[in-house]
């Protein structure tokens, strides 16, 4: 990885650090759905917009049943289950327990016949998952059925964007990342526009909701998934996917700066135990059989 894609992978991880702390804002006040749906939307305007104004061509029609599969699987479903988690989970244990993604990953590569797991990426898994148990079961907030399931939320978004992860490196093969970036903004507006007139707004919206809304779209998402995308290109899936190493840290710094949040022994040893199991993961793994080299 050169240094231009090492300052994009560390941007990247800034900006989607901070998402965490949008969607723990705006999510209590329009709802998981109304959230996601108005994200994906604004974001898809201001691609578009952007495309416009760039004179870059923009092939949709030709790619829409990709696209439609990318944005429900790589944004519509982990966005709102995120979005549903934070309603009860702190900005910073949801930003940790996202980093659980590329484990998901290494286990969704496997599992689709790809990479197998050798003995330190097996290691790396069983650890990862210890991590997430001291992050949950040895924190002073109380476990109950609530905490239960946004950290059920949490880690299905993690799984979304395993697979997500990897389906994207696939389908965008040869297709511009501006595109990519339209294309699944558009398919996950597409899934959540019906579900967002059945689950509607639960509060009035305030300004700070608003504001993060904004964020939400314009910088978290159309301008980091024009990074997103070209990284995966540029370095590959597995290695964007790593991005999710930094992203707990920002996420951690940030809700403590603006929405003070505690932060206790067991996060810092559960978000440790995490990124070592990550560091094992990302190691060098035996190739599927019949698997072809780079």
């Amino acid at each position: 990885m050169n240094r231009k894609d090492l300052s994009a992978l560390l941007l990247l991880a800034l900006i989607w650090g901070a998402s965490f702390l949008f969607m723990r804002i705006a999510s209590p006040i329009f709802g998981p759905v109304v959230t996601t749906e108005l994200r994906v939307a604004v974001a898809a305007g201001a691609l578009l917009l952007y495309a416009g104004l760039t004179r870059r061509r923009i092939e949709i029609r030709r790619h829409w049943k990709p696209f439609l599969l990318l944005g429900g699987l790589n944004a519509a479903l982990p966005f709102s289950l995120i979005c549903a988690a934070e309603l009860h989970l702190s900005a910073s244990l949801a930003a940790i327990l996202n980093a659980t993604t590329p484990i998901f990953a290494a286990l969704a590569a496997w599992g689709t016949g790809g990479e197998r797991p050798g003995l330190t990426r097996a290691a790396g898994l069983i650890l990862g998952l210890g991590g997430v148990g001291v992050l949950v079961g040895w924190s002073p907030e109380p476990l109950d059925k609530t905490m239960l399931y946004s950290v059920v939320f949490s880690l299905g978004a993690a799984l979304a964007y395993g697979f997500g992860g990897l389906y994207a490196a696939r389908v965008g093969k040869g297709v511009q990342p501006l595109t990519l970036a339209i294309g699944q903004q558009l398919g996950a507006a597409v899934w959540l526009l019906p579900l967002a007139a059945v689950f509607p707004p639960p509060e009035q919206p305030t300004l700070a909701a608003a504001w993060s809304v904004l964020g939400l779209s314009l910088v978290c998402t159309a301008f980091a998934y024009l990074l997103y995308f070209r990284l995966i290109a540029s370095v590959g899936a597995v290695k964007t996917v790593s991005v999710t190493f930094l992203v707990p840290v920002f996420g951690m710094l940030w809700g403590v700066i603006f929405l003070h949040e505690s932060v206790y022994l067991n996060t810092v040893a559960g978000l440790g135990i995490i990124l070592l199991s990550i560091m094992l993961i990302g190691g060098r793994t035996r190739k599927a059989v019949g698997q072809k080299g780079a």
